[in-house]
């Protein structure tokens, strides 16, 4: 068994993955991955990302793999054996490129898909960690996909339900694929609009479900049996739906 070396940081910046920057401290080095999203296709078994520092300063990475389910509604990671990182750790000078390798390892075939989460976390350089000083790091996650051949489209079931004022809205995918949500958003008959999140949502994973779960507050009730207009946008398109309020029971 692999051992995963804790994360040395005191705080983070978290990015999903998405074509986007954030701001570094002064003086902080500054780590780039490419690409933000893998999919591997049967018989494919391996895959590259390539690191960059386009900082002024060396520094260092650490990369691991994790199992990423759903699980009752909420994203789960547990450390893996299948999937490795190679090498698990890298030193990138000022300006300097690294190739990193992942390799599926289980022999077993892939039936359904199979999802990961690749983390690359940038280290705090050792002299800048002084007492009063929060080292402030990066911390990339990105989405790995292993499919069969033939895998079957995402198929997506809507279903939203209400309890104390807290509306909880629920997507199961039936099909192979995952399913990528942006601007996910509920609005009743009545002109009562919940916005799940500005931007991305979340993913929906094959033969899975995920649930999102607004706020109680005196302008999210909505009456049970009330038919309810879902909106979203995915990688392949808009996504719409008209599920009925139920009552939680």
């Amino acid at each position: 068994m692999r051992k995963f070396l804790p994360a040395l940081f005191s705080s983070a910046a978290w990015l999903t993955a998405l074509p986007m920057s954030l701001p570094t401290p002064a003086g902080a080095a500054s780590l780039q991955v490419a690409p933000v999203t893998l999919e591997i296709p049967a018989p494919g078994a391996s895959a590259t990302i390539k690191l960059r520092n386009e900082g002024g300063a060396a520094l260092h990475a650490q990369i691991r793999v994790f199992r990423w389910t759903e699980v009752n509604g909420e994203e789960k990671l547990e450390p893996t054996d299948d999937v490795v990182a190679s090498p698990p750790m890298a030193s990138l000078a000022p300006k300097a490129d690294y190739v990193v390798r992942l390799i599926r390892l289980a022999k077993r075939p892939i039936a359904g898909g199979e999802s990961y989460r690749l983390l690359v976390d940038e280290l705090p350089d050792p002299s800048r960690l002084k007492n009063g000083v929060v080292a402030i790091v990066l911390r990339y996650s990105i989405p790995v996909f292993f499919y069969p051949a033939e895998a079957a489209s995402p198929k997506l079931t809507w279903s939203v339900t209400q309890s104390v004022g807290k509306v909880q809205l629920s997507a199961t995918n039936d099909g192979d694929r995952h399913v990528r949500l942006a601007n996910l958003k509920l609005q009743a008959a009545d002109g009562t609009s919940i916005m799940f999140g500005s931007g991305l949502a979340g993913y929906v994973l094959g033969h899975s479900t995920m649930r999102w779960t607004a706020p109680a507050n005196g302008k999210n009730r909505i009456g049970a049996g009330s038919s309810v207009a879902i909106t979203a946008q995915s990688d392949s398109g808009p996504i719409s739906a008209s599920p009925v309020m139920q009552s939680a029971r």
